[in-house]
């Protein structure tokens, strides 16, 4: 009977043993490394429908993916991993129109896209950090590493501009607990979204009129909005987009205004 209890006990232990392999502590809570991928269930014309597990990890730690539904307020977000040319456009729009957008680069764009991150902040964009190499974080099982993906391209951005980054976009939007969890204790806001599409495809373009129907049709109110710059497509279609949602009621804010 002792043999049984002790084979019993060992099963067990070694059960805990390989499930804790997943787990790490972070500041005083137990985390999950387990890699998540940000998505959701549109809806259109009604606002995306989430998962009570999404929206327990990203309220835990404070993260911007959907605004309040009372306001029809949008937050304008762009992805820039490289440039290809449609930025200026983007810029001189935002300009024209009176928009105040969030550039999240990557540590390659911050060193060889100089005059267009001058740009950005001298416009009065917010900069945001996408790390400094581009890797899928809960990838990065190493907690200083992690940590240094995103400060050493804030170092960088702060020596130049004499300012931090406050909001972070995993790149992919692949996270886990830990990532979530390591780069809030930075002081970072994690900014996901709440309408997308495959716009990153340099070879992929569709014209301007594809764009502004994609994005006019999925607009909801608290939308957190994801372009990628490198689309000639979304460069051509904002202006429109942006005068269009305004005649239908929508106001644009900067994360910086973002109301949960």
């Amino acid at each position: 009977m002792f043999k049984i209890f002790v084979l019993i006990l060992v099963f067990v232990l070694s059960g805990c043993v390989k499930d804790a392999e997943t787990l790490e502590t972070v500041g005083e809570s137990i985390v999950s490394e387990e890699k998540e991928s940000w998505g959701m269930r549109r809806r259109a014309p009604e606002r995306p429908e989430f998962t009570e597990k999404q929206k327990t990890t990203m309220d835990k730690y404070g993260c911007i993916y959907l605004g309040a539904e009372e306001q029809k307020y949008l937050y304008l977000t762009f992805d820039e991993g490289y440039e290809n040319g449609q930025t200026a456009k983007i810029l001189d729009t935002l300009k024209d129109k009176g928009v105040t957008a969030t550039f999240f680069i990557t540590g390659d764009y911050f060193k060889t896209e100089e005059e267009l991150v001058d740009r950005m902040v001298n416009e009065g964009h917010i900069v945001g950090n996408h790390t400094m190499n581009h890797p899928c974080l809960p990838e990065i099982k190493d907690k200083e590493q992690l940590e240094e993906e995103v400060l050493s391209l804030d170092r960088a951005f702060y020596k130049k501009y004499n300012q931090h980054m406050q909001f972070l976009r995993a790149p992919e939007g692949a996270y886990s607990e830990k990532t979530l969890a390591v780069t809030a204790n930075l002081g970072y806001t994690n900014v996901f979204w709440s309408f997308a599409y495959d716009d990153w495809y340099r070879d992929k373009q569709r014209g301007k009129d594809y764009a502004y129907k994609k994005t006019m049709d999925n607009l909801h109110p608290g939308c957190v909005i994801l372009l990628h710059a490198v689309s000639r497509d979304n460069a051509e279609a904002l202006g429109s987009i942006i005068d269009s949602a305004r005649e239908a009621g929508y106001t644009f804010l900067s994360l910086e205004e973002y109301i949960p």
